[in-house]
């Protein structure tokens, strides 16, 4: 197998497809971007044209004011691109919309993922893995510490407490795109079908998703409501609300946070988060590991988080690697 893959280049602010002159989640504006998600480390405005699922750019919209030069691709729809590529979107299962992109030239199969997570999310559909010559993986949680549990058990955690605090409520903390959703998604699926509060920068975004057909059940803004109402609710609010001085209308709220970050407690004391719930929409080491032996990529190419100690694995386990230096991409709060 050629080792040259020249036609793709990774530079600091994206990955560059040289024959088509466009590029897969760049940090700046460029004339032709396809994005595999609407994360702002992944997604922004500015672009000449924006190729994306339509979930996708429907949340850029929303998010980022863009519109023009949107172009949907649907998953498992093929695209031509200038300089004889073709693209491919594929479920990244990280958020809704997400997707990996395959890029084929000459003979080539490149997988470029973004974000992804291997976890059944009940709001968008599971990561497919795809072989190819060349995979790039993100490492965001690519340390062996790194096990998510599994989400029923956090469920449970946060509708034991719930229950016994029938005078308070539990406010929980969740990034505003994807993870607040699942959040409510696997509460109903749990069983749990009384009304959700939420903080109004949640708003926009979870009726989004229920505009995509997520069900969430019935969601009332805090805003509406006196602290009388949310005694034994569960609240849900952007991970800089937690300690805002919005929660004082709350009644007296259990502090809690869902995010992969919750496994390192100095981070759960840093936030006065009481009750950590490890909720993750990205890939843990087992789950990223495994993925690699499943793709078995002729290279391996990380990027955006504990780049080393995946790259080390690879190493050890004979499977070529390398770490890619790409600028602008964030933990956020998972």
């Amino acid at each position: 197998m050629s080792t040259d893959f020249s036609w793709i280049r990774p530079e600091s602010h994206g990955i560059h497809i040289v024959p088509a002159d466009c590029w897969v989640d760049p940090s700046r504006a460029v004339a032709k971007a396809l994005v595999t998600h609407g994360h702002a480390d992944h997604a922004r405005g500015g672009h000449g044209q924006t190729v994306a699922t339509p979930e996708t750019l429907a949340i850029m919209k929303l998010r980022y004011a863009t519109s023009d030069g949107a172009m949907p691709v649907a998953y498992g729809e093929t695209i031509k691109l200038p300089g004889g590529v073709d693209a491919t979107y594929i479920p990244a299962g990280h958020v809704l919309g997400s997707a990996q992109i395959l890029l084929e030239h000459a003979g080539e199969r490149v997988v470029v993922t973004g974000d992804y997570k291997r976890r059944a999310d009940p709001t968008c559909p599971p990561f497919e893995a795809t072989p190819c010559d060349i995979f790039v993986t993100e490492a965001t949680f690519g340390l062996p510490l790194f096990t998510h549990p599994p989400i029923e058990g956090e469920m449970a955690k946060l509708l034991e407490r719930l229950a016994a605090h029938p005078e308070r409520c539990v406010l929980v903390g969740a990034y505003a795109l994807g993870k607040a959703q699942r959040v409510i998604a696997e509460l109903r699926r749990a069983g749990h079908r009384d009304p959700i509060y939420l903080h109004g920068a949640l708003e926009k975004m979870c009726r989004l998703y229920e505009e995509h057909g997520v069900g969430l059940g019935e969601l009332r803004l805090v805003a509406d409501h006196t602290k009388e109402d949310m005694r034994g609710a569960v609240v849900m609010c952007p991970p800089s609300a937690l300690n805002d001085r919005w929660r004082r209308r709350l009644p007296e709220p259990i502090t809690a946070m869902a995010s992969g970050w919750m496994r390192v407690r100095q981070r759960a004391r840093q936030r006065n988060v009481e009750l950590p719930l490890v909720i993750s929409d990205h890939a843990d080491w087992s789950e990223l590991t495994r993925t690699i032996r499943e793709v078995d990529a002729y290279e391996n190419w990380i990027t955006h988080g504990r780049e080393d100690a995946l790259l080390r694995w690879c190493q050890l386990h004979q499977r070529r690697a390398r770490a890619l230096a790409l600028v602008g991409y964030e933990d956020e709060d998972d």
